[in-house]
């Protein structure tokens, strides 16, 4: 138990035992220990899965969208990037399943790639003024916070919690909302019609994607809370 472990230190340090004439052995922080075992169940999984393989795919077709978008401006490349990642994203969850290749890496490349997707877009939407900076400021903030809290998290022995379904209906608006917004800077007849409604997959994404933060904020400050209630002396 950590509450052990630190009592056994601060014997050692105290003087209390050890050999006399030799430095005192401090144990390793058990925060650290689980940090590492983290990282050790990382390496000993199988890398090179199919589903891995398309995670890898989609994270490298981040910086051609991003250039796609600010580059020569080609939104309709740019689009059917977006379309694809959306298909592979799909695709490696079901492969997944069908091969039986679940691994740890894959649990983290797979909501990698959709953040970084929705920080590029954001940052291309705020540079081509399609978006205020302060929502794109608001939502990466989000993701900065939450990605902060993982350490925290496996410093106290729990996994990332797991992902609310509000999260994902947020994530899904935002995967709609963004495409609609591409097409809408685009002269094509519909356009009149279909920027209300990428304008409201936009607002109702956003702020569910910034609910679900929350939710998952304070479902952190519990656990951490609970950990040290359960380290704390009697």
């Amino acid at each position: 138990m950590v509450q052990d472990a630190e009592r056994t230190t601060e014997n050692t340090t105290s003087g209390g035992g050890g050999n006399p004439g030799h430095p005192p052995e401090r144990r390793p922080d058990p925060g650290i220990a689980r940090i590492r075992e983290a990282a050790a169940g990382v390496w000993a999984d199988p890398w090179w899965t199919l589903p891995n393989l398309l995670s890898v795919l989609r994270l490298a077709g981040v910086p051609l969208f991003l250039w796609l978008l600010l580059g020569p401006k080609a939104d309709l490349l740019a689009l059917l990037v977006l379309v694809v990642s959306g298909l592979t994203d799909w695709l490696d969850g079901k492969l997944a399943r069908w091969l039986n290749q679940y691994s740890r890496l894959g649990e983290l490349l797979d909501p990698a790639a959709d953040r970084l997707y929705i920080i590029a877009t954001l940052v291309a939407f705020v540079l081509r003024d399609v978006v205020p900076w302060w929502v794109a400021a608001a939502l990466v903030l989000r993701d900065v916070v939450l990605t902060l809290c993982l350490p925290v998290l496996r410093w106290h022995g729990y996994e990332p919690p797991e992902v609310h379904y509000l999260g994902k209906a947020a994530t899904f608006c935002l995967m709609y909302a963004f495409p609609l917004l591409l097409l809408v800077q685009e002269d094509f007849p519909l356009s009149d019609v279909v920027r209300p409604i990428a304008y409201a997959f936009t607002c109702w994404g956003g702020a569910l994607y910034l609910w679900a933060g929350i939710l998952y904020l304070g479902q952190v400050v519990a656990a951490v809370h609970q950990a040290r209630s359960r380290t704390r002396p009697a």
